[in-house]
């Protein structure tokens, strides 16, 4: 039996064949030329971001909080950890970074914005947990803001309860977390409070599908794994296939099973949109809105007053407190939105944020905030940089794209670099990553991308 809702799917990302080794040395070899090249430009702008900031620190007044605080930021290598500590750092609070041992490299720990930086075990391993209890006790942490990876965020919803008595930790409840992770929990959940999410069905048996009648439908149906699938997550086969035979095969080959379940939901066309919210008791701290695309890495803030209030709602209905991250349509053929998804952690979106006075407000008041904070009217678009060059580069054909990526560098702004911060910029593009590279050419790794955001190599099957 198909146990229904109203939910809605996302795409699934098809697999990539692996390739050989020699190839993919030569491409790891070739990456490390390119960022060499570029090394003289990048060491020239931190060179005049540096003599700057030695002139014009001697006449700035850094901010002193009323209550200082001692801020613990986790998932370091990620610029959205960054945006976290420079806005702590801004309203007058120490920062400690933390990142796990394998990227004790990260070019963030350079930030002026970080007082001490800290590595830990992976979140998988029973020691994470105690790791962080003993910089919280040490450092006498006031809140932890952890900044999680799609798998690490349940680890630390685990790690609440035990760091829970010593700080405010700004994550889910592990229940609330699971739930809200679960794109058919989530849709139950919506549903119940009445608001829009798209068609739904839990699918534990291919065979399901198979015998779904699709007669009626609206709307065709896309499949995707619960559990996050980095391989399947952007495939957007739609269902039913041209033949009952190709649906068959197409479903079989999927692992779905009663412990790995699938969600079937209603393909919702239109232009999606991402978000993300700070709550805390329920109440709406922190917000903001973009544009987006399944591998999104321009941010803007676009005003959504439906968007916002269906977070609200949601966020109050079932007094969250923590960073929620949603994914919404706006169906092409109705004009409504509908959310598909929800990602029960912090979104790079908040880089735009980067020059908001109250950010740290939204993270560390207990009490709601008369206004909720949302991104300046002034603020630009944030980009990295390293990204729209390599765009620009491979669109080089294309006069009409080069000048979009132009128009993008020119009216925004980079989400690392910042004048009166510089060092992350260089550090992260010309050591982090170069290491990261040659650590690959030891042991090669298939890594598809760099993903300067994120600060990894992105390799098949990984987060």
């Amino acid at each position: 039996m198909i146990e229904t809702v109203s939910t809605a799917a996302m795409p699934s990302e098809q697999e990539t064949k692996a390739p050989s080794k020699s190839f993919q040395a030569v491409k790891t070899i070739a990456t490390l030329i390119l960022l060499l090249l570029v090394l003289p430009l990048n060491l020239a702008l931190t060179a005049i971001a540096l003599l700057r900031s030695i002139i014009i620190k001697p006449f700035q007044s850094r901010t002193i909080a009323d209550s200082p605080q001692t801020i613990l930021v986790g998932g370091g290598k990620r610029t959205k950890a960054l945006q976290l500590a420079r806005s702590f750092h801004k309203a007058g609070h120490r920062v400690i970074l933390v990142e796990t041992h394998k990227y004790w490299l990260t070019g963030h720990r350079y930030s002026w914005a970080v007082d001490r930086f800290y590595t830990v075990p992976n979140p998988q391993t029973e020691e994470y947990a105690h790791a962080l209890l003993k910089i919280v006790q040490q450092e006498k942490v006031d809140v932890f803001v952890p900044v999680s990876s799609a798998g690490g965020s349940y680890y630390d919803a685990k790690a609440k309860s035990v760091l829970s008595p010593h700080c405010t930790v700004m994550q889910l409840d592990l229940e609330t977390l699971e739930r809200l992770d679960n794109k058919y929990e989530l849709a139950k959940a919506a549903e119940a409070l009445g608001l829009r999410v798209p068609k739904s069905y839990r699918i534990t048996n291919p065979q399901q599908v198979i015998d779904f009648d699709f007669t009626d439908a609206q709307r065709p149906y896309i499949i995707k794994s619960i559990p996050y699938d980095s391989i399947r997550r952007l495939n957007l086969t739609k269902l039913p296939c041209a033949t009952k035979a190709e649906t068959a095969a197409f479903v079989k080959s999927l692992p779905i099973s009663e412990s790995t379940p699938w969600i079937m939901q209603e393909y919702i066309p239109g232009q999606e949109y991402c978000t993300h919210s700070t709550v805390r008791n329920g109440h709406l701290q922190l917000h903001c809105c973009c544009k987006s695309s399944a591998f999104q890495i321009n941010y803007q803030h676009v005003d959504r007053p439906d968007i916002e209030k269906w977070i609200r709602q949601f966020a109050k209905s079932l007094n969250l407190t923590g960073q929620v991250s949603f994914d919404f349509m706006e169906a092409a053929d109705d004009g409504e939105i509908y959310a598909i998804e929800c990602n029960p952690r912090t979104h790079s979106a908040i880089t735009v944020f980067y020059d908001h006075p109250d950010v740290a407000k939204a993270y560390l008041e207990t009490d709601p905030l008369p206004q909720t904070v949302q991104p300046l009217a002034s603020s630009r678009p944030t980009y990295w940089i390293y990204h729209e060059i390599w765009r620009l580069v491979t669109h080089l054909w294309s006069p009409k794209l080069v000048y979009e990526r132009l128009q993008i560098i020119a009216q925004g702004k980079d989400a690392i670099f910042e004048w009166d911060d510089p060092l992350p910029f260089l550090m992260v593009h010309h050591w982090h990553i170069p290491l990261l590279l040659w650590g690959d050419l030891q042991k090669p790794n298939e890594w598809i991308r760099i993903d300067f955001n994120i600060g990894e190599l992105v390799e098949i099957g990984g987060e």
